[in-house]
């Protein structure tokens, strides 16, 4: 008995179109996921900066609890000096520097810092707040 190995013309034409579908969905998958991509929204400056903005206004929240419980924590004084800074809050950042040079009379760096804020804000403050300078 003779067997014939070659595949039957309908048998051909099956695996062939197997083939071409089992390319044709890998394409269309490949094609799909591309342009999903493309699509998605990117995070652009508004919405990072808004993320940005209300982390430091957590963070200012939770200084401000603090110092509900412990006024003197220079720690939390610190850092809502620093956050309301980074939100370009320069009010908001004069009473706890105040604070802060009032607590550590000794420390330059605050009273440096205290007269850059309100000479941005436009307060002046008063002399004793300011570094000395000498006019001629």
């Amino acid at each position: 008995m003779e067997q014939n190995t070659s595949p039957k013309p309908i048998q051909r034409i099956l695996i062939i179109l197997s083939g071409i579908a089992f390319a044709g969905s890998t394409v269309i998958g490949m094609v799909g996921l591309y342009t999903s991509a493309f699509q998605e929204p990117k995070d652009n400056p508004a919405t990072a900066a808004a993320v940005i903005n209300s982390q430091l206004e957590a963070q200012e929240r939770g200084y401000e609890v603090v110092l509900q419980r412990e006024p003197d924590n220079q720690a939390a004084l610190e850092g809502l000096v620093q956050a309301r800074l980074q939100m370009n809050d320069l009010e908001g950042a004069v009473e706890p520097m105040e604070k802060l040079v009032k607590l550590n009379p000794d420390r330059a760096d605050y009273k440096a810092l205290l007269a850059e804020i309100k000479q941005r804000t436009g307060n002046g403050g008063e002399a004793s707040d300011r570094p000395e300078t000498s006019s001629k």
